[in-house]
């Protein structure tokens, strides 16, 4: 199996280096967090009918995963993944596991909000500062994925929702193993020869500059396949409700972002450029 993986790893980045060679650019948009709030579920669906928005993924404890898994049934063409979660860092609104895990949670049974010890949060508030059990992470992480493949047939990568696997080499390995027994490869990027998009704009930045920035990045990206993970969201009461200590601007961050992914400008330089939207679909391995 890990042959086979390394192989299908090994065609992709010839085919990322062929794209390059022949002059083609390719740009995958990933849009995360889908299932945790309406406002993000129908910012995200709203960039990706109206902008360049091709990948999204699904937190599966989210309290609007139905609603979610019906938008993307509605929307086969938007590839997605399941964004694994073992965190749950919004102060007004919880999620708890799919499993009985009692190694995963706080006193109230929701998921413990940081994955690292935060200046910004109470002592106790990591999973790094509790005695995980990683037969629990399995059981967990394995529910997951069977209730996404489950809802969403189009399921084609998985990601780690704030980094988690970073915790132990153990989660790490149990992240991989379950990658490679479901044949849904974890975070896919630089390894498969696809180049970051990143540092594009400042958290500062509102709508219409994010919207200029990225205008003037894809002006000047060169040949090959690129990817830009951010989250999309529509402002509303919902969103401007959310929010954790050091992170409060959730509503106004995430409809900027979407503001971008939209922007007539972007549109007009992707179209102008010849640049190709593609998704994990169209570069994985089938």
């Amino acid at each position: 199996m890990k042959h086979a993986i390394l192989t299908a790893i090994t065609v992709v980045a010839v085919a990322a280096g062929a794209a390059a060679q022949t002059g083609e650019i390719r740009l995958i948009i990933q849009g995360d967090d889908m299932g945790a709030a309406h406002g993000i579920n129908m910012g995200t669906i709203t960039a990706y009918r109206e902008g360049i928005l091709r990948v999204t993924n699904v937190i599966m404890p989210g309290g609007w995963v139905p609603e979610a898994a019906q938008l993307l049934r509605e929307n086969p063409g938007l590839d997605v993944g399941v964004h694994l979660a073992l965190t749950s860092e919004w102060s007004r609104v919880k999620w708890r596991p799919l499993t009985d895990a009692p190694s995963l949670v706080d006193l109230n049974g929701y998921f413990f909000p940081m994955v690292w010890p935060n200046k910004n949060f109470p002592a106790g508030s990591s999973m790094r500062e509790a005695k995980i059990d990683t037969g629990e992470v399995e059981k967990e992480l394995r529910a997951q994925i069977e209730l996404a493949r489950k809802l969403m047939p189009q399921v084609t990568y998985m990601s780690t929702h704030m980094g988690f696997s970073s915790l132990s080499p153990e989660v790490r390995a149990v992240v991989e193993k379950l990658a490679q027994e479901y044949k849904l490869p974890v975070n896919p990027g630089k390894e498969l020869g696809i180049q970051y998009l990143g540092n594009v704009w400042t958290s500062r930045d509102g709508g219409p500059e994010r919207a200029d920035k990225l205008a003037a990045r894809l002006s000047s990206i060169g040949p090959g396949t690129w990817l830009m993970v951010e989250h999309a969201a529509l402002d509303t009461p919902e969103t401007q409700a959310m929010g954790h200590p050091g992170y409060e601007n959730v509503a106004a961050d995430r409809s900027a972002v979407l503001e971008a992914w939209t922007s007539p400008k972007v549109l007009a330089v992707v179209k102008q450029r010849g640049i190709k939207l593609v998704s994990y679909r169209d570069v994985l391995p089938r």
